[in-house]
């Protein structure tokens, strides 16, 4: 057997002739650009709204850059401030146990003032009771 003979292949211009008359090829092709026609039109359709959107971000993006960039602007020409918030706490911390001191101070003078009455009576009723003593 001569493999030429049996050789299925047949020639460029008679596929082409058959490819373009095949009825039943372009019902196919016709169900089947239908079937994904939608999708793809929707997908398409995503696409270009996405797009969009991206369009839109990168102009929001541009505009907070800006901004930003006005923002650091500004801080280079404020005055640091971190070494006079930290004498503020210091001084915040001083007023603390001064405030401190001064309550315990006068919870002192509060118990020695109750003494010093309690010790006034006690000396009271001591005279009162010598003189009444003496009197007698």
């Amino acid at each position: 057997m001569d493999k030429d003979s049996d050789s299925t292949v047949t020639s460029l211009d008679e596929n082409t002739e058959n490819f373009c008359t095949n009825p039943t090829r372009d019902i196919l092709a016709e169900g089947i650009t239908n079937l994904f026609k939608p999708t793809i039109e929707r997908l398409d359709e995503r696409v270009a709204t996405t797009i969009q959107l991206q369009s839109e971000l990168r102009g929001q993006l541009d505009a907070l850059a800006a901004q930003l960039r006005d923002i650091e602007k500004a801080q280079h020409q404020i005055p640091d401030f971190t070494e006079k918030v930290k004498e503020l706490l210091n001084v915040k911390h001083k007023v603390t146990i001064i405030s401190n001191v001064l309550s315990t101070s006068q919870e002192r003078l509060t118990n020695l003032h109750r003494l010093i009455e309690k010790e006034q009576r006690r000396r009271q009723a001591l005279l009162d009771s010598a003189l009444s003593t003496n009197i007698s």
